[in-house]
């Protein structure tokens, strides 16, 4: 069996786009195609048209190849030798960042063919779950007004999650805004409902997120998630040294090298790779074993569409220090609930690991074709 094709497929909402940290308004699936009629699927969380370029460039010169022309006529079972070759004959342009992101689709959808492939879903190649089943939390973004946190709180509550995360949004500005905010959710929910705060990078000072995080104790937040930009090892580890909270990042970071410098430098409790951008399953399982060695649990990012869902459930199913909990992206944007034939639910605050072969996840192909970018 042989790679015969890979194919990049723009997706965008009919509305313009927002600048808000809201990544269900456009994705990028990638489909690998074989010669034997098998046809795997990834996706990426990053900007569908620097993919695209990545993806389809080619050859420029030694070390300076788009990913396409690295994979074509290679065997698909073959997973690991084609990410190295994909890592080091990219290297110009990639390492981290959107190369990474690039590679995290196709490796994903190499995944899914070789399940096809034997019959067998992605959790079991892995070696197996640990977990049938993992507790979702409710990952949706702050809303303008303290005043609107209560009746999304008890939407969510009443489909039956136990478990919410508010994020974004204006999070980080105001800290006396933020306090209301994190108030209102709180009493919103009870003491029975896990709480999360993200605030998406928008700390510039140690002082002040300290403070905050000393706030967000009193409300009995699980984790506080994001407080600096990815650049911030050293903020990041003044605070998750003095925080009575749990810290919590990592859904920027690509490969196993950027983590283990978030790991030793950034000192955080708590690790979130996302399959879509750190390197895809293959990566993934890497830095999850990172983290282990040192006793830091990985709660993955996953804020897209199901096909990235579906391969972050087979992967936190299947590390020692995973399926604690699983982000459940709440949008209600088509992209994120029309993508799959059979959508992921949800269902007592758990969601079941899929059991068919490969990642388990089918396209909805109408919809692909509905917001397709032509």
């Amino acid at each position: 069996m042989k790679i015969s094709d890979i194919e990049v497929i723009l997706l965008r909402q009919k509305e313009a786009i927002q600048a808000i940290g809201d990544s269900t308004q456009d994705a990028v699936i990638i489909k690998v195609h074989t010669d034997e009629g098998i046809t795997g699927i990834g996706e990426v969380a990053s900007s569908p048209y620097v993919v695209e370029a990545i993806v389809n460039a080619p050859l420029s010169k030694y070390l300076c190849c788009g990913l396409k022309q690295i994979c074509l006529g290679k065997d698909p079972l073959e997973i690991e030798k084609i990410w190295q070759e994909m890592y080091e004959q990219s290297s110009w342009f990639g390492l981290r960042g959107a190369g990474i992101h690039a590679m995290s689709g196709i490796d994903m959808a190499l995944w899914d063919i070789k399940g096809k492939y034997l019959g067998q879903p992605v959790y079991k190649l892995l070696g197996g779950a640990f977990h049938q089943k993992i507790r979702a939390y409710a990952s949706t973004l702050f809303p303008d007004n303290a005043k609107e946190i209560a009746p999304i709180v008890h939407n969510y509550v009443q489909q039956g999650f136990t478990a919410i995360k508010f994020g974004w949004g204006k999070f980080g500005q105001i800290l006396q805004d933020d306090i209301q905010m994190v108030q209102e959710a709180r009493k919103a929910s009870g003491e029975n409902i896990l709480l999360m705060i993200d605030a998406g990078g928008n700390y510039k000072d140690v002082t002040l997120a300290l403070q905050q995080a000393k706030n967000l104790e009193k409300y009995n937040v699980y984790f506080f998630e994001e407080p600096f930009p990815p650049d911030e090892l050293s903020a990041l580890a003044k605070l998750a040294q003095s925080s009575p909270i749990r810290i919590a990042t990592g859904e920027r970071y690509s490969t196993r090298y950027q983590f283990e410098d978030l790991i030793l430098k950034g000192k955080v409790d708590i690790i979130q790779p996302d399959v879509g951008r750190v390197g895809g399953i293959s990566e993934f399982m890497k830095v999850a074993f990172i983290a282990q060695q040192h006793n830091i649990p990985c709660i993955p990012h996953a804020w897209s569409s199901d096909v990235l869902l579906a391969s972050t459930l087979h992967v936190n199913a299947v590390i020692p220090n995973g399926g604690i909990l699983q982000e459940f992206c709440v949008s209600e944007k088509p992209l994120r609930k029309e993508l799959a034939k059979e959508p992921i639910q949800q269902k007592n605050g758990y969601i079941t690991i899929p059991k068919k072969p490969g990642l388990g996840i089918e396209l909805n192909e109408e919809t692909v074709e509905t917001f397709r970018i032509k």
